[in-house]
């Protein structure tokens, strides 16, 4: 919108060139800084530094929500709602997971064990803390996985298709072994795995050890995708009751009625 007719024209010279060069976070508050900067006699560098600050801030912000979308968490936790109390992974395995320093080294996160037991949450709290260090996240489940290889197999695109969401820092695949594998989410697992072998982190979380995933798919790619998967591997095997059980049967399930 066009400066404010009690805008100064200098400052609205200034709110203009913002526009033209693409500043909308700096230009939203230039009016109150440079304002305030005359009146009380700033320095012009720190008027400059406040706006060039204000824009760095909303642009990192604008550049994380957008990878945040991107990524399709499920649901939005992090780590502040974590309750280590509740977890049977052990303090210090979590403490070196949000070090990140395993998906700088291209290696993978299995966390596996009964339902409700903190894996998913484990996985996508990893997930946005590592979006938080300015890393790129893909979350993924089987299903989609089934539903991106039957899509693509029309043109022959599976393996652009692929490319395209492995191309990421970290690659998260959730609730393996939860409901009945298909081919089709088979084969889309293996190109995964293998598509990021060495090249990306692969995060997943499974009802079963890996060990077991010829009981969920053919032996043969289970055998394949296994032996990539395990190389270079991080296993965190879960256990206990549901958390969310737990949460329920203590009234922290839901909020009082009023």
């Amino acid at each position: 919108m066009p400066a404010s007719t009690t805008t100064a024209p200098g400052i609205g010279a200034v709110i203009e060139l913002m526009r033209t060069n693409r500043m909308p976070h700096a230009r939203a508050i230039a009016e109150d800084v440079l304002a305030t900067a005359k009146a009380q006699r700033w320095d012009p560098a720190e008027a400059v530094r406040v706006l060039l600050e204000a824009e760095a801030t909303g642009r990192n912000k604008s550049m994380l929500d957008t990878r945040r979308k991107r990524a399709g968490f499920p649901s939005g936790k992090t780590f502040e709602a974590w309750d280590a109390t509740l977890s049977s992974i052990p303090a210090a395995t979590t403490d070196y997971l949000r070090t990140l320093e395993w998906v700088r080294r291209k290696e993978n996160l299995i966390a596996c064990g009964p339902a409700g037991t903190g894996k998913s949450m484990l996985l996508e709290a990893l997930g946005h803390q590592a979006i938080d260090a300015g890393m790129s996240v893909s979350w993924l489940s089987m299903e989609d996985l089934g539903s991106l290889v039957r899509r693509h197999r029309i043109d022959d695109s599976v393996s652009k298709a692929i490319t395209k969401v492995t191309n990421a820092d970290l690659v998260c695949v959730d609730d393996i072994g939860l409901l009945p594998v298909s081919d089709d989410a088979a084969q889309g697992f293996y190109r995964v795995v293998d598509a990021a072998y060495e090249k990306r982190s692969l995060a997943i979380s499974s009802n079963i050890h890996p060990a077991g995933f010829d009981q969920l798919m053919p032996k043969t790619i289970a055998t394949a995708t296994v032996d990539r998967l395990l190389h270079h591997a991080h296993v965190c095997q879960t256990s206990g009751e549901s958390i969310r059980l737990i949460q329920a049967q203590s009234g922290k399930g839901t909020m009082p009625m009023g």
